[in-house]
């Protein structure tokens, strides 16, 4: 089920918050808890009920490791083992889930390329949402291991697993910063306040997603998987157009998050904020996807030494760490690319802040946006062949096209190889397009975003025509339903 869908919007959303207030105001707090997390398993069966029993397995699975590692002694069928054994059993088992439904296929078809064999793929379907709740379960068995979680019962454990706001693309929640909320008396009665913040916050980051996320998606395939060969400005187009399509997609994604989560009187942590107003690639990996972030840092990289081990172990950290990243979002040599360039843009920045250099804040914004833009581009390609199509239209191999227009008055360029023709015609949009770039640019780098919007809320008429007006005008445009797109991870 789709945030942005009608039977969510309409039936689900609504049926679920009354219900769950109604039974907590009847004093029935367990029987909240079990229809909340009976709500958001509905929710997550959905897509596809056949990949229901594999989340309530991995639930159970570490529920019961999480419950052994909190215990003094670990006694785990009958035989003892020490905690540091449980815990490597537990993740290896969680990575083992991912790895077979994620990446088998991919193992296979390199086994098959080195090896000249043809061994079938398995041709597994990727099950919703298993990256985030796989990472978030590890995660908790680390907490865990150092005693850092309390474990009420199971009950409570499912809910921190499956709470449906944050369960298909995240954030990625820690349990000491979710079950204390669910636990707390006053959380359990309708807050207005919160209600109305969370319908504010809901509305902008549904707007975002089916008005200006899923506009930039038309150009943004087109070029991708369509057009045969691209231009100058159509490869720029195409490129800054996903750029901006991932921006407001996983944007509005996180921001409706948050705002259902608001409407339970749940805190959700802040998992995206302004990244590509970011002055350097560090700047831009703490505002974008911050959990992933967090959990990277704290799970992969501290544990490998950091930067505590000199700077070669910590250049090599970071790459391994990013890489890792890269991995995670896709079964795929173009992410692992994706991961390396970004893992090497840290070392490369770490080095030249280590040298004491500095730049111009414009330059530094203008390499880092370019940066990210560029490599976007490798973790949207579906093949190498639709990455180097793009970037080589950026780079001018296939010639630059100014619209007709313009003729009269660049007639000279035509001896530099320019073509007078319609300039964005194999992916379409013409000015618009550019229109809407602008636009995009104005809105992530000027205006204040979903978190600061937030903080200035006040419950009065201009702020109630606001949210009426965004969400009239999106919800007029949900025949465009389509997923996001950290649905694919």
């Amino acid at each position: 089920m789709l945030f942005n869908s009608y039977e969510f919007i309409f039936s689900f959303l609504p049926i679920t918050f009354f219900v769950y207030f109604y039974l907590n105001n009847k004093r029935f707090t367990v029987a909240a808890k079990a229809f909340l997390v009976f709500s958001s398993l509905f929710f997550y069966s959905w897509w596809n009920i056949a990949y229901l029993p594999l989340i309530l397995i991995s639930i159970l699975f570490n529920y019961v490791i999480g419950k052994n590692l909190l215990d003094s002694k670990k006694l785990i069928i009958g035989i003892k083992f020490s905690k540091k054994s449980v815990l490597i059993f537990g993740i290896v088992c969680n990575i083992l889930l991912l790895g077979y439904f994620k990446y088998v296929d991919f193992f296979i078809e390199n086994f098959n390329f080195i090896s000249d064999s043809n061994i079938d793929l398995l041709q597994l379907l990727l099950p919703l949402a298993i990256s985030f709740f796989t990472f978030q379960q590890i995660a908790y068995l680390v907490d865990s291991y150092k005693q850092e979680t309390k474990e009420y019962d199971f009950l409570n454990y499912a809910l921190f697993v499956t709470f449906f706001p944050q369960l298909i693309a995240g954030p990625i929640v820690h349990h000491k910063e979710m079950m204390p909320q669910f636990a707390t008396l006053k959380n359990k009665v309708k807050n207005y306040k919160n209600i109305s913040l969370g319908i504010f916050v809901f509305s902008i980051g549904l707007f975002k997603k089916v008005v200006i996320a899923d506009t930039f998606a038309i150009w943004a395939n087109k070029g991708f998987d369509v057009a045969q060969t691209l231009n100058l400005f159509e490869a720029w187009a195409t490129s800054l157009s996903y750029t901006f399509q991932l921006y407001f997609d996983f944007s509005g994604y996180t921001d409706m998050a948050i705002g259902i989560a608001l409407l339970f009187n749940i805190k959700l942590p802040i998992n995206f904020n302004s990244p590509y107003k970011a002055l350097n690639i560090q700047d831009f990996w703490r505002r974008w996807h911050i959990t992933l972030s967090r959990f990277l840092r704290d799970y992969i990289y501290i544990p490998l030494g950091g930067n505590k081990k000199g700077n070669f172990r910590t250049y090599s950290n970071l790459m391994v760490t990013f890489i890792i990243g890269g991995f995670w979002h896709g079964a795929g040599w173009t992410f692992l690319l994706w991961g390396f360039l970004h893992g090497l843009a840290l070392s490369i920045h770490r080095l030249w802040q280590g040298l004491g250099l500095k730049m111009w804040t414009w330059l530094a914004w203008f390499i880092t946006f370019n940066f990210l833009n560029i490599t976007w581009v490798f973790f949207r390609a579906k093949e190498w062949d639709d990455a180097i199509k793009v970037l080589g239209g950026m780079f001018g191999s296939n010639g630059i096209v100014i619209a007709k227009k313009f003729e009269s008055m660049m007639l000279f360029l035509t001896e530099y190889g320019a073509v007078f023709s319609e300039v964005t015609l194999h992916i379409g949009g013409g000015s618009e397009s550019f229109i809407w770039l602008v636009f995009a640019f104005i809105i992530a780098l000027y205006l204040k975003n979903s978190i600061e919007l937030l903080s200035k809320f006040k419950n009065n008429y201009y702020y109630l025509i606001f949210t009426v007006l965004v969400l009239l005008i999106s919800i007029l445009n949900l025949h465009k339903k389509s997923e996001f797109l950290y649905f694919n991870f």
